[in-house]
C-alpha cells in the first residue's frame, strides 16, 4: 500500500486558544458589565497572577488620528510605567498570541472576541443577541446567575446539552475569584526534567555523563534524582549519538546549539510542559537542591533560576522553564543569540539561592573533578 505523503512536518503544538493557553470570553452582558467584571477579577488575583484583558473600542475607530500611522508602520511611546505601540495592519490569531506570552491568563470580552473557553451571564437584557452566538459557545466552564435570571435559558440549556458548567451568582465575587484561581492553578503546566547528556566533554577528555561520582554514571544519577521531582524524565543527546540510557530520550532536532538545542528541541516534543534542565557537570547536584528549586517555581515567570555566585548571574543549566520560554528562545535565535543565560538575563525570571552552593560547582575539567572528588570524599 503506497504510503500517503504528508506535505508538512507534524509538530506538536502548544495548547493555544484564540490568545492563550488560558483563557476565557466572557459573554452574555453589557459590555460595561464585562468590563466591570473583569477589573475586578484581574485586581483580585494580581498578587499571584498575571491577567490580561482583550476588548473593542469601537468609538475610537470613528475618531481622528491622535499620531499618524502611515500604511502599515508603527509608532512606539514609552509611557514610563507602561508602553505603548500604536500600527496599522493585520493582526491575525498567530501575530496575537506571541503578545500574551508573559501572562498567565487572559480574559476577553465575549461580545466581540471568541476564547477557547467561556463565562456566561445570564442577564436578560442580552438574551437575544447570546441566542445568536451560540457557535461562540464551545466550552462554556461558568454560568453566572443574576438577580433577574436564575434559571438556565431553555436555549442555552438545549445547546449545552449533557455539559453541566459550575453555576453562581454574578454577585458573588468572592466565589468567581477563587474559581479562577482554581481554574489557572490547574492550568499550570506539568514540570518535565531534562539531563543534558549529548555534550562532547572536550575540556573533560571523557564523556561527563559517565563519570561516576556516586556509584553510577552521573547522566543516571542526575536522572534518579529528578524522579519524584518531575512528572517525568527524558534524556537529552546529540542525533547522532548511541547511548543505552535507562529512560526516554529527546535527540536534538535543534542541531550545533549545545544546551540551548537541547531545551528548544524538548519544547518542540512537549510544547505544553515546562522543562527543569540539568547538565551532568554539576556532580553535587542533588535532590534535595532540585526540590528546592521545584518548591520555589514561579509559574508566572519565564523561568526559575539559581543564582550562580562564581558567576554572577542566574546558572541556565539548573533551571525550570516555563512553557512561554519556548516562544522566547525561538526570538533570540531568530536574532542571533544561542546562549540561555542571554535569555535568562533579559528576561523577567525568578531568580533564588541555593541552600547549598556546592551543588552549582561545575566540572568541566580533570582539575575540576578532583576538586568534586576531594568535596566527596571529605
Amino acid at each position: 500500500m503506497e504510503k500517503k505523503h504528508q506535505k508538512h512536518a507534524k509538530l506538536a503544538r502548544p495548547n493555544y486558544g484564540e490568545f492563550h493557553r488560558s483563557e476565557w470570553a466572557i459573554i452574555g452582558a453589557t459590555c460595561g458589565r464585562i468590563q466591570e467584571l473583569s477589573a475586578k477579577l484581574i485586581t483580585a488575583l494580581e498578587m499571584h497572577y498575571q491577567l490580561a484583558y482583550v476588548d473593542a473600542d469601537h468609538a475610537a475607530g470613528d475618531e481622528a488620528e491622535q499620531m499618524p500611522v502611515a500604511g502599515s508602520g508603527m509608532v512606539y511611546t514609552d509611557k514610563i510605567n507602561y508602553h505603548q505601540y500604536n500600527f496599522k495592519g493585520e493582526l491575525n490569531t498567530f501575530h496575537r498570541r506571541p503578545l500574551y506570552d508573559k501572562v498567565d491568563g487572559v480574559l476577553v470580552n465575549g461580545n466581540h472576541f471568541r476564547a477557547k473557553r467561556q463565562i456566561v451571564v445570564l442577564d436578560p437584557k442580552k438574551a437575544e443577541s447570546l441566542s445568536r452566538k451560540l457557535d461562540r459557545l464551545t466550552d462554556v466552564a461558568l454560568i453566572l446567575t443574576t438577580e433577574t435570571q436564575s434559571q438556565t435559558y431553555d436555549f442555552l440549556a438545549a445547546h449545552l446539552g449533557d455539559h453541566k458548567p459550575v453555576m453562581m451568582p454574578l454577585g458573588d465575587i468572592n466565589g468567581i475569584i477563587q474559581w479562577l484561581r482554581a481554574q489557572l492553578t490547574a492550568d499550570r503546566a506539568p514540570l518535565y526534567g531534562l539531563v543534558l547528556a549529548g555534550g562532547k566533554s572536550q575540556r573533560m577528555g571523557q564523556d561527563k555523563g559517565l563519570i561516576e561520582y556516586h556509584g553510577l554514571p552521573q547522566r543516571e544519577f542526575l536522572a534518579d534524582q529528578l524522579q519524584g521531582v518531575c512528572d517525568e524524565v527524558f534524556y537529552s543527546i546529540r542525533p547522532d549519538q548511541d547511548a543505552d540510557l535507562n529512560g526516554p530520550v529527546i535527540k536534538d532536532s535543534f542541531t550545533g546549539l549545545g544546551p540551548f538545542g537541547a531545551i528548544v528541541s524538548a519544547f518542540r516534543e512537549y510544547p505544553n510542559a515546562a522543562w527543569l534542565v540539568v547538565a551532568c557537570d554539576l556532580p553535587l547536584l542533588d535532590k534535595a537542591g532540585l526540590q528546592h528549586l521545584a518548591q520555589k517555581r514561579n509559574t508566572s515567570k519565564l523561568a526559575t533560576a539559581y543564582h550562580n555566585p562564581a558567576t554572577g548571574w542566574p546558572d541556565p543549566l539548573v533551571t525550570i522553564w516555563e512553557p512561554r520560554a519556548y516562544t522566547v528562545l525561538l526570538q533570540f535565535l531568530t536574532q542571533g543569540y544561542s546562549c540561555p543565560r542571554k535569555v535568562l538575563i533579559n528576561s523577567d525570571i525568578e531568580v533564588i539561592n541555593a541552600e547549598n552552593s556546592q551543588i552549582l560547582l561545575n566540572a568541566n575539567s580533570p582539575e575540576e573533578r578532583a576538586e568534586v572528588e576531594q568535596i566527596l570524599g571529605a
